[in-house]
C-alpha cells in the first residue's frame, strides 16, 4: 500500500513545516510586488537592446568626469554612480545612448525591508537563514508526494490533467489549483533551496587575484571608443563595470557580465585577466531573479498567486484532514458487546455520513451497535452482523483506514459465525470501480466464520438510491426494522448546466428516440461521459451515457412505461431547456491510437458509439456490432451509420437481431466472425463494449472461447491494457 506512504509523508511534511511556509508565503506575496513597483518606473531608455559598451562607457565618462560605474539592473535599467562637484557620491538612472538622467533611485520602503528580512532570515541571522533554506526543501518534498498522491487519485500519468471528481471544496480545489500551480510552486522551492545552500559553497574567484601587473603596458594608446572588447559587448550582457580610480597603470576597468568578469587594460584595451564565473554562481543569479521575481512583471505576479495557493493548500490540507478525523457517533457499547458491527474504509469521510447514519437509527430502534475504521478489526465475541462500508482509493487501493485490514483478519479470527455484508462507495467514472470492496470480499470468503447474506451492493457517486436499494435488501434479510435516513436523501444537484434541446426524434415502434442537447458550459463533455439528470429536481439520479455528435450532446433514450427518466425525457421539446451535470467517464474513451476497433452494442447502448464514430477522423477500421429486437428498432439509426460507412468513419455493420431473422444476439455473431476478433486483438486493436450487464457477460466468456488457444491473451489482461473497455449497465 504504497499510497499510505505518500499520503502520511505529504502530511508529516506540511505539519512540520506550515508555520514557516506560512511566514514565507505571506512575506512572499507583499515581495512579489517590489519588482512590479520597480520596474513600473520604466527607466528603460529607447535602443537599450541595440548599444554596446563602446557606445555607452566613453560617453558617460564624458558626461559625468567624476564617474565611478555603471551597473544594469533586471529591469535593463542603467544607474550611474559618480563623484559630485561638492564632494560627495549621486547615483542616477541615465539614458545610456545620450548621457541625459532619467530618474534619481529612491529608498527601499520600511515595509518591504522589513518583509525581506523576516524572510531570508526570520530576524535571527544565519540561523533564521537555513530554517527558512530547510523550509523550501520541505515544500519540494510536499509537492513531489502531492504528484504522487494525485497520480493515484486520477488512476495514472496520463489522467494527471483530467477533471477531477468533486468531493467537496477543499480536496477539489486542493487538487485542480495544487496542479495548476505545481510549476511555480516548484520553482520557488527550488530557487529558494538553491540559495540557502549556495551560501556555504565557495565564493567564485575574481579576475583580479590573475592579473600581472608586471605585463601592463600604457601602449599603443587607444580611444576609449575603440576597446575591441567593448565594441564586440553589448550592453545587454552588463552588470556592473567600474572605471579607474586614477591614471596609473595598476588601476584597469573591471567589468562583470553575466557570464564573466574582466580586468581591462585603461590605455591599450587589452582583457588583463578573465574570469568565467562557474555554473553554480550562473545558477544562483538564475534562482535570484526568479525567486524574486525580477524575471518580469508577469512573472512577479504568478509568484505571488503561487504564494497565495500555498496559503490555502495549508487551509484546505488540514481541512481535509480534520474531515477524515472528524467526529464519528461516539459508540455506546464496546466491540465485545456489540451484536452489530459496521467496519468503515473512508480516504476522505464520505463514507461515514453512511455509516453513522444507519448506526444512529439502530442505536435508537435498541440495538447494540459497534462503529469502528476497517484498520481497527479485532475480536467480536458476541457479534452476529458484520457491515463493510469501504470506498476504493487510485487504482484498486484501500483507503488510509483500511490498510491494516489484511493482517488484522488473520490475527483475530472470530469464535463464532458472523453474517456479513459489504457495500462499496466509488464513481464509475474510474476503472476500478469500487474494487476494494470486492477485494474485502475475497479477505471475508477466505475465512471460516463469515458468512455473507448479500451480493456486494456498490453505491456510485453516494446514490441515495443505490444505498436504499441496499437498505432493503439487508432488512429483508436480517429482519432488522430499518428505512432509508431522511438525512441522505438530499439531492445531488451540485454544478448543474443548462442545456438546450436542438432536436429530437418522434418515438420509434420500439418507444426509443433520438435527443440532442446543446451548452455552452459542457463544451468539454466528450462521447462516453454520463448526463446525470434529476427529473423530480430530488435525490434520485438517473445517468444516461452520451455520444457527442456534430458538437451536440446526443441521447439515444428508451421510453419506459413507469421510467422517470425516460418519461421526463420524452416531455422534452426543440427549445425546452434542462439542467443536468456531467460525469465525467475517463475509462470509457475513444481509443484514438487503436490499429481496429470493434464496437459491441445492444438497444440504446449504441449511443456512445455514435459519437465516437463520427469523431474518427483519423479513419481507424471500426466494426460495429448493435443488437436490436427488430429491424424497425434500428431504423432510427440506419441513415446516420449508412453516412459514416459512406464516409469511411465506419469501416463494417454488423447489424444483429434477436426476434426476427436469425435471431440472434451479438455473441453469437462475434463467435461467427472469431477469426476477424482474434486478428482484430493480435493486431494491437481494441474491443468496446456498451449496453447491458447481461449483454457484457455473454461477450467476455465468449470472447474467452476466441482466445483460449493464444496464451497471451486473456480478459484480466485486455482490460488492465485497456484494450477491452466497458461502460455496461
Amino acid at each position: 500500500m504504497i499510497i499510505s506512504i505518500w499520503r502520511y509523508s505529504h502530511l508529516t511534511l506540511a505539519i512540520s513545516s506550515f508555520l514557516l511556509l506560512t511566514v514565507a508565503s505571506v512575506t512572499g506575496i507583499f515581495l512579489a510586488f517590489e519588482p512590479v513597483i520597480e520596474k513600473s518606473r520604466d527607466y528603460k531608455a529607447t535602443g537599450f537592446d541595440t548599444l554596446t559598451l563602446a557606445q555607452t562607457v566613453p560617453l558617460l565618462k564624458e558626461k559625468f568626469p567624476g564617474i565611478q560605474e555603471i551597473s544594469v539592473d533586471d529591469h535593463s535599467f542603467v544607474l550611474i554612480k559618480y563623484a559630485t562637484e561638492e564632494g560627495g557620491d549621486k547615483q542616477v538612472y541615465v539614458d545610456p545612448a545620450t548621457g541625459k538622467v532619467l530618474g534619481t533611485p529612491t529608498e527601499k520602503l520600511p515595509l518591504f525591508q522589513w518583509m525581506t528580512t523576516l524572510h531570508r532570515s526570520l530576524f535571527i541571522h544565519e540561523t533564521g537563514r537555513i530554517l527558512m533554506g530547510i523550509t523550501a526543501f520541505l515544500l519540494i518534498l510536499i509537492a513531489v508526494s502531492g504528484i504522487f498522491l494525485v497520480v493515484q487519485r486520477q488512476n495514472g500519468w496520463k489522467n494527471f490533467f483530467s477533471n477531477v471528481e468533486k468531493t467537496g471544496f477543499a480536496q477539489y480545489y486542493h487538487v485542480v489549483l495544487g496542479r495548476l500551480s505545481l510549476f511555480f510552486i516548484l520553482a520557488i522551492a527550488l530557487t529558494g533551496t538553491y540559495m540557502a545552500v549556495y551560501r556555504f559553497m565557495p565564493t567564485p574567484g575574481k579576475a583580479s587575484a590573475l592579473v600581472d601587473e608586471t605585463q601592463i603596458r600604457e601602449e599603443p594608446l587607444k580611444n576609449l571608443v575603440d576597446f575591441t572588447v567593448l565594441r564586440e559587448t553589448a550592453l545587454t550582457n552588463l552588470q556592473k563595470l567600474q572605471y579607474p580610480f586614477s591614471d596609473f597603470p595598476e588601476d584597469y576597468y573591471t567589468v562583470q557580465l553575466k557570464d564573466r568578469e574582466l580586468c581591462i587594460n585603461q590605455f591599450t584595451g587589452d582583457v588583463l585577466a578573465q574570469q568565467n564565473y562557474t555554473q553554480t554562481y550562473q545558477l544562483a543569479n538564475f534562482s535570484l531573479r526568479w525567486h524574486t521575481g525580477r524575471s518580469g512583471t508577469i512573472w512577479s505576479l504568478l509568484l505571488a498567486l503561487a504564494s497565495a495557493y500555498i496559503l490555502f493548500f495549508i487551509y484546505s490540507g488540514f481541512a481535509i484532514t480534520l474531515k477524515r478525523r472528524r467526529s464519528r457517533s461516539k459508540n455506546k457499547f464496546k466491540a465485545k458487546e456489540a451484536r452489530i458491527v459496521i467496519l468503515v474504509g473512508s480516504e476522505n469521510g464520505g463514507t461515514f455520513k453512511f455509516a453513522d447514519a444507519i448506526y444512529t437509527q439502530l442505536i435508537r430502534h435498541g440495538e447494540k451497535v459497534f462503529l469502528t475504521d476497517l484498520s481497527n478489526f479485532t475480536a467480536f465475541p458476541n457479534a452476529e452482523h458484520l457491515i463493510v462500508m469501504t470506498s476504493t482509493y487510485g487504482q484498486g487501493d484501500a483507503p488510509s483506514n483500511a490498510k491494516k485490514l489484511a493482517d488484522r483478519i488473520k490475527q483475530n479470527p472470530q469464535s463464532k459465525s458472523i453474517q456479513y455484508a459489504v457495500i462499496g462507495f466509488g464513481s464509475r467514472s474510474y476503472s476500478q470501480f469500487c474494487q476494494f470492496a470486492f477485494d474485502v470480499e475475497k479477505l471475508l470468503q477466505n475465512t471460516t466464520w463469515a458468512k455473507a447474506i448479500l451480493p456486494v451492493y456498490t453505491v456510485n457517486d453516494k446514490s441515495p438510491q443505490d444505498f436504499s436499494d441496499w437498505i432493503t435488501e439487508w432488512t429483508r434479510k436480517t429482519g432488522f426494522s430499518m428505512i432509508m435516513p431522511r438525512e441522505l436523501l438530499e439531492p445531488n444537484t451540485a454544478d448543474l448546466k443548462k442545456l438546450l434541446v436542438t432536436s429530437r426524434t418522434n418515438l420509434d415502434e420500439e418507444s426509443s428516440f433520438i435527443i440532442q442537447f446543446k451548452s455552452a458550459q459542457l463544451k468539454h463533455a466528450m462521447s462516453g461521459d454520463l448526463l446525470a439528470i434529476y427529473p423530480r429536481n430530488d435525490h434520485r439520479e438517473r445517468l444516461y451515457s452520451i455520444g457527442k455528435v456534430d458538437k451536440n450532446i446526443q441521447l439515444s433514450i428508451k421510453l419506459h412505461e413507469h421510467g422517470l427518466g425516460s418519461s421526463f425525457l420524452n416531455n422534452l421539446q426543440q427549445g425546452d431547456v434542462m439542467k443536468a451535470k456531467l460525469v465525467k467517464n475517463q475509462h470509457f474513451r475513444f481509443p484514438k491510437m487503436a490499429k481496429k476497433i470493434i464496437m459491441v452494442s445492444n438497444g440504446t447502448g449504441i449511443a456512445p458509439f455514435l459519437g465516437m464514430i463520427s469523431e474518427n477522423r483519423r479513419k481507424i477500421p471500426i466494426q460495429l456490432y448493435c443488437g436490436f429486437r427488430n429491424r424497425s428498432s434500428f431504423t432510427l439509426y440506419e441513415p446516420f451509420l449508412k453516412e459514416q460507412l459512406s464516409k469511411r468513419s465506419l469501416a463494417g455493420l454488423n447489424l444483429v437481431l434477436s426476434r426476427e431473422e436469425e435471431k440472434e444476439y451479438v455473441s453469437h455473431r462475434l463467435l461467427r466472425d472469431s477469426d476477424a476478433v482474434l486478428q482484430c486483438l493480435k493486431e494491437g486493436g481494441v474491443i468496446m463494449l456498451c449496453g447491458s450487464l447481461s449483454m457484457q457477460k455473454d461477450v467476455l466468456e465468449i470472447l474467452e472461447d476466441i482466445y483460449k488457444p493464444e496464451d497471451n491473451l486473456s480478459t484480466e489482461v485486455l482490460l488492465k491494457q485497456g484494450r477491452i473497455l466497458t461502460d455496461c449497465y
